[in-house]
């Protein structure tokens, strides 16, 4: 994997081979970044990764100068893996943390965030639940939005749902909170 643009751009980051990831295409992820480029000023973003895996979106986000990055994923495997790419890219504002996605929403103690990314197994069997437990969370910001990664099977039937984004077998389903 590499990233794609901003101050690390080009640094290729080779994941060990028993990390249980799927990391998010190159094509896909520079569409998805053209999108949040023309929508969010990326320097003033808090953004909270979820399923993290290898850190492949984390970095990228980094590298575009985000305020913060809080990456969870349930695999201490890859969370040490993120913590040694923490080091070698000297980034202060990177936290990966041990723990289950399901489980920090539930506890609500995580604050707020611009963007939400979520990238869950494909096949996780509660995957159209997570866009309810984010907002449920409150951890999203009035303007922020939340985006799932998802297989070509998955659809998603939700008031807050905004759009589905499609690059090959990669799907981005876009929410974002309605305040009444």
């Amino acid at each position: 994997m590499r990233i794609i643009s901003g101050r690390f751009k080009g640094k290729r980051i080779s994941a060990p081979q028993n990390l249980p990831v799927r990391p998010t295409t190159d094509y896909a992820k520079e569409s998805l970044f053209n999108i949040l480029n023309n929508t969010f000023h990326l320097d003033d973003c808090a953004i909270l990764d979820c399923f993290s895996g290898t850190g492949n979106i984390s970095y990228e986000f980094l590298s575009r100068g985000v305020k913060s990055v809080l990456s969870l994923d349930i695999n201490a495997k890859c969370i040490n893996f993120q913590k040694k790419i923490k080091q070698e890219l000297n980034c202060e504002n990177f936290t990966p943390v041990n723990r289950d996605v399901f489980k920090a929403l539930k506890d609500n103690n995580l604050g707020t965030y611009d963007i939400i990314f979520c990238d869950p197994p494909y096949d996780l069997p509660n995957i159209t639940e997570i866009a309810d437990i984010v907002l449920n969370a409150d951890v999203l910001t009035c303007e922020g939005w939340l985006i799932i990664e998802h297989g070509k099977s998955t659809m998603f039937n939700h008031i807050n749902y905004k759009e589905t984004r499609k690059y090959g077998n990669v799907n981005f389903s876009i929410f974002q909170r309605k305040d009444d």
